[in-house]
């Protein structure tokens, strides 16, 4: 799966590249990365790539035209994939999106905002989804493009192992039961009994239930919309009961 982003800090994208799962699988060949600065597509002496905005107001925009510049040499390169930019007023970015995505195989093109947003003219021509990576917001588009990218490259078959991705927030639409590891005891505090048993079912069992308490204390949208979809068996909703009583 190929990936081109266009952003004016290239170097921060060393932090994918070159490091844990995701550098692992672009070694092992299942995505690639090219970054394109839109400076190199300006003409003035100063590389401009900003300008005050009409209307006045805070802050500069980004010009549509080095952008425009930029996604025309990318398309020539090769990638015709869809074009993401990042903007906290975008469709915010689930599980659901990211495994379509992997679903597909398709290339991408992430575009990465600066100062006070983009020409809307660049992002009503070229860009087809604006994503949110939560409501806050953030400097730049290079840490929400880097979140996009680790999400979907773990899931990419031969990543990671399969059963990693299978049984962790979001996949069986609840968050994860929580986790633990050596030593039994630690500050005083015990592994939970019965996953020392060895006994399958009952860790299966108890890890279900966890995982339902927490999203129903959390995240209780999820746990409407996995009722919606039928995601809920009869002891799934008796377990809940019990824990709305």
């Amino acid at each position: 799966m190929r990936f081109d982003v266009i952003t004016l800090f290239e170097p921060m994208f060393a932090a994918i590249t070159e490091n844990g799962i995701t550098s692992r699988a672009m070694r092992r060949g299942l995505w690639s990365l090219q970054t394109w600065n839109p400076r190199e597509e300006t003409e003035d002496n100063h590389r401009t790539v900003d300008d005050r905005p009409f209307g006045g107001g805070p802050g500069m925009v980004m010009l549509a035209e080095p952008l425009a510049r930029t996604l025309k040499r990318i398309r020539r390169s090769g990638n015709k994939g869809r074009v993401i930019s990042f903007a906290p007023n975008g469709k915010k970015l689930d599980d659901q999106t990211v495994r379509r995505w992997v679903a597909d195989q398709n290339d991408l093109v992430l575009i990465c905002g600066r100062y006070e947003g983009i020409d809307q003219r660049f992002l009503d021509h070229y860009v087809d989804e604006t994503v949110s990576i939560g409501d806050f917001v953030l400097s730049g588009g290079e840490l929400a493009a880097m979140v996009l990218i680790d999400a979907v490259v773990r899931q990419l078959p031969g990543a990671i192992k399969e059963l990693s991705t299978l049984d962790e927030s979001f996949s069986t639409g609840l968050l994860d039961a929580p986790h633990y590891t050596r030593p039994e005891i630690w500050e005083g505090e015990a592994v939970p009994e019965v996953l020392l048993t060895g006994h399958h079912a009952n860790i299966a069992k108890w890890t279900r239930e966890r995982a339902l308490e927490i999203t129903l204390r959390t995240r209780p949208d999820l746990i409407e919309k996995a009722r919606i979809e039928g995601k809920l068996s009869k002891s799934d909703t008796d377990w809940l009961k019990t824990l709305r009583d």
